[in-house]
This record gives C-alpha cells, structure tokens and sequence, in this order.
C-alpha cells in the first residue's frame, strides 16, 4: 500500500475515533552483517525491517502503537491500540504533536557510494583484515572478532499539523580484536573504524592498530595503589563520557536523577573543557535535521569553558522548564516511546598533542582500556570504580604495560580535575547514547587499586 494513502486513511480514521492530533513515524532500514573466523565466513546476514508508529491525543493523552505490516488492515488495529494505550496513562505530563519548525538545516550523511560496495568488497575486506592480523606478528594465537557492519536508514515524518519530513543516512563500521601469546603471557588487543565512505577503510591499518596494542601489553604487571595523575586516551575518555551521558538528559533532570539539576550557568567543570552536541558535525553517525518529534536540531555547547549552559530537551521537559527543546527528543525505533538523547556529542579538542601530555607527567598512568562501564558506575552519584589497563608514564615517557588495577574517582569531579586537553578528537562505536567523542584528556589525579 502507498505510503501516503495509508497516512491519509489512518489520519481519517483516527479523527473519526476521537483523536485530536496524530502523529505516523515511517521507518526502513537494511542491515549487512558479516563474522570472519580462520579465513571463513562465520555469519552473514541480510536484513530489511520495514516499520510505522503512531501516535496521538485522545482525551488529552498521548497513545502509542505501531506495527510491521504497513497495509490496510493494520489501520484500525494502529488506531485501537493508541487509543487503549492513552486511557491507561495516569502521569500528568503533557505531550504535544509539533508543527513545523521555521528553520530546517539541510544535512546529507547518506553516501550513494557506500550503497554501491558489493558483497563481495565487503567479505575481501574483512578477511584481508583477519589474514593482515596474522602476518604481522607470529604472537598472534586467534583473531577472537573480525567484524563489518553496514546499516542504511530511511525515515519519514508527518503529523496533521503540516508536518512533513523525511532523512536518508547510512554508516558502515568495522572491528577487530586480537590474541597474542609469549610464553604463558596472553593478552588482547583491539581497533575499529567507523564510516560511510568505504575508501577509508584500511585493513592493514586497522590489523596492525589491533596487533600492536595486544602486542605492546605483553609482560604487564599491576602497580602500587595510590593516586596518580591519569590520561585517558581519546577512545577511553569517549567511552566514559557516554556512559555519563544520561546526567545531561533534561528528564533525568527533573526527576532528580543528575546532580547537575539547578546547575545552568554554573561552572562545573574546569574553564578549559567544552562539551558540545552538534547535529550538523561532518560524517557524525547522528548528524540529523530533526530530532525524533520532528524539532529542527540545534548546535549547541552543553558546557561552555566548564559552565553548565543547557540540558538536553525535547518537547515534553522543555516545557515543564518554559524552555524550547534543544532538537534532542530520540526515537531509536518505530516500536520506542520518544525519549531523549545527544547527536553527536563531543569534548572539543584542544592543542596539544598527545605525546606532550605524555611528556608532563612524571609519573602517572596512561589508560587505555576500562571495563564495566554498566555495572562500575554510577550516573546519579557520579562514582565510578572501572578495571582498567593502559602503561606507567615516568618521567615523561611511557614505561611499562600495567594491567590488573581498577580506576576510581567521580564523573563531576573528573570534570574539575581536567588539566589538558588533546588534539586527537575520536568517536565511540555509535550506540543508544547518540555518537560520542573526546580527545585525550589528562586528568590531575584518580585512585588506583593495583598491588
């Protein structure tokens, strides 16, 4: 069935059913999959998820449904279930249907190209990724994951309000992860790569980025604890930063789930970091023109030189704070709720370089790995405990590989404790939290469990 017949009889008879606004959220996407293992294919898949969500107001109330069979029979099923839904919900909060936004920018993050890789491109690839794995060191035992990925998504937004939208994207990623052995001494190393322009993936590079991570830890041991001064290399410092993405959400906010509530224009942070989440940033996995109630995005700085200047909002948080929506209502799927996340969000980078952090410390710690993200921290207190490993630094160099300690501290003190920030600005493998990047960043002092 046509697209916009189906809106055209589902809006008719939704109004016939007593809704006053309504709301359809089309959303296609095709997914490749692709596992190595020993020069084999290990999985490979296809898939085409084809969905639609609607939502509308029904005795003040917002109803949700949605379904996978987008013809006429689904109408009045769509229709019944918002409605139901809607009679149950007993919160006050209020949701609205939006018109247009004056302004939409245009953004283009769907690469043609991409879509005209073969298969064939794609399985060469991430093989010659394992096989280069293989020929770079004669300590490597196993390539344990040796992935590639490519999603493309297509969506489409309107309401009885005029609006109408719709966005194309697509994004292709690889990973890989090594095993090398010498001696009884094992250990692992990783890398990944993240894209929608296949001439920048680089099987040798990302093979030996992989190779000589795993490799560089052999023979590591624990340190002493005590507190030390810690960089965080970029990806590390990323994946910290996304696991406390939650305490800028505006809902958390409210519920009193973040302690920066009553924090706007205060400094939270030392003056030289800037958090910013930017819906336009080249290349960004998340770069949109609209958020997920179809609100133009916004580029902004949550933290500006360490002040708290906003939380994310969508329509709902901003007006029980009498604000406007920031552009960041989220709606991962046609069978989710809007709720609230970042774009791209990122720790601007600065100008210093990585090895001239490295070359300040006299003795300190260099991580590059953590572990337990999900269960180490706590995003309301702020309090982390994470295993970790990464190299002692003395004397401004790196030393020695340091493994079996755990890092300590708290995320909003973290924030004061910064002390450089470095030039090498890199992005987390996209997740639910929106597409998250820092560069380096060193940090005054942190406890450290170890010996």
């Amino acid at each position: 069935m046509d697209r916009r017949e189906f809106m055209k009889k589902l809006f008719e008879k939704g109004k016939q059913a007593g809704m006053k606004e309504m709301e359809i959220y089309f959303q296609d996407s095709d997914n490749f999959d692709i596992k190595v293992f020993k020069g084999e294919i290990d999985n490979y898949s296809i898939s085409n998820e084809i969905g639609v969500s609607f939502r509308g107001l029904y005795n003040g109330k917002m109803g949700y449904s949605y379904t996978e069979k987008i013809d006429e029979t689904s109408i009045d099923i769509l229709i019944k279930e918002a409605v139901e839904n809607a009679s149950v919900i007993d919160s006050d909060d209020e949701e609205n249907i939006q018109p247009p936004s004056e302004n939409y920018k245009e953004v283009n993050n769907y690469n043609n190209s991409l879509n005209k890789v073969t298969p064939e491109e794609k399985i060469n690839f991430i093989k010659s990724v394992e096989k280069e794995a293989f020929k770079l060191d004669n300590r490597v035992i196993s390539v344990q994951h040796c992935i590639f990925g490519e999603e493309s998504a297509h969506t489409m937004l309107v309401n009885t309000k005029e609006l109408d939208l719709e966005e194309k994207s697509n994004i292709a990623y690889a990973y890989v992860s090594v095993m090398v052995k010498e001696g009884e001494d094992v250990k692992t190393g990783g890398s990944y790569i993240i894209s929608n322009d296949f001439s920048k993936f680089d099987a040798k590079k990302l093979a030996k980025e992989a190779v000589d991570e795993a490799v560089s830890m052999l023979g590591a041991k624990s340190i002493e604890s005590n507190e030390y001064p810690i960089v965080l290399r970029n990806d590390v410092a990323a994946n910290l930063l996304e696991a406390f993405v939650p305490i800028f959400s505006a809902e958390n906010v409210q519920k009193d789930l973040s302690l920066l509530k009553g924090k706007i224009d205060k400094q939270i942070g030392n003056s030289i970091i800037t958090v910013v989440d930017d819906p336009f940033m080249k290349n960004g996995v998340a770069s949109a023109s609209f958020d997920g109630e179809g609100v133009s995005t916004k580029y902004k700085k949550v933290i500006d030189k360490g002040i708290l200047k906003t939380y994310l909002h969508n329509t709902k948080t901003a007006k029980k704070d009498g604000v406007e929506s920031t552009g960041n209502a989220y709606k991962p799927s046609y069978k989710s709720p809007v709720s609230i996340a970042p774009t791209n969000m990122y720790i601007e980078k600065g100008n210093i370089t990585f090895n001239e952090i490295i070359e300040s410390i006299d003795k300190g710690l260099l991580i590059i790995n953590i572990q337990g993200l999900h269960a180490g921290l706590n995003t309301v207190s702020g309090d982390f405990s994470l295993s970790a490993y990464g190299y002692l630094i003395e004397n401004g160099k790196i030393d020695r590989p340091v493994n079996q300690i755990t890092i300590a501290g708290n995320f909003f003190e973290l924030l004061k404790d910064i002390e450089m920030i470095g030039d090498d600005l890199r992005f987390t493998l996209p997740g639910g939290s929106g597409y998250i990047g820092s560069p380096t960043l060193k940090i005054k002092k942190l406890a450290v469990s170890g010996d």
